[in-house]
């Protein structure tokens, strides 16, 4: 058998068809900002958007229109504050957390549909994208290294 040097190709490649089915799938479970922040400019995205994270990180600030239900919540408050006939989108702080991993099988349980939205609220900031607090609603600038200068969306 031959051995591959190179780290990337050691473990081959999955087929095409096994491929389509992951990525597919990918996409029934997860979401980015840039769609969340579309799909909430239009006014009318059709899901609930939730900020999973505890009382101290959405005072600090948060997705406008988000649902403040933290993690620990979801299950005794999720009846009272989501409307159950509408897609769930969680999120948590950022890609290195995995609150809304957690938040997302909370959901899960209690028989939503639920989605993360990859990212969390570090790449939402990072991409420039609006942050509410009590005080009201800033904008920042994006960081040109995770979006193209001059610009929010996505051209993936």
């Amino acid at each position: 058998m031959e051995t591959n040097a190179n780290a990337v190709l050691r473990v081959p490649p999955a087929t095409p068809a096994d491929a389509l089915a992951f990525f597919t799938a990918q996409l029934a479970f997860r979401t980015d900002v840039s769609d969340v922040y579309s799909a909430l400019d239009a006014d009318q995205p059709g899901f609930t958007l939730v900020d999973t994270r505890g009382k101290a990180a959405w005072d600090q600030g948060r997705a406008p229109g988000a649902v403040h239900l933290p993690t620990d919540e979801i299950a005794s408050r999720a009846a009272e504050l989501i409307d159950p006939a509408l897609p769930v989108v969680v999120y948590c702080w950022g890609p290195g957390c995995n609150g809304a991993y957690r938040a997302a099988v909370e959901f899960a349980k209690l028989g939503y549909q639920v989605k993360e939205m990859i990212g969390g609220m570090e790449y939402w900031i990072r991409e420039g994208l609006p942050v509410a607090t009590d005080a009201g609603v800033e904008r920042g600038e994006p960081d040109p290294r995770t979006v193209p200068v001059g610009g929010v969306s996505c051209a993936c």
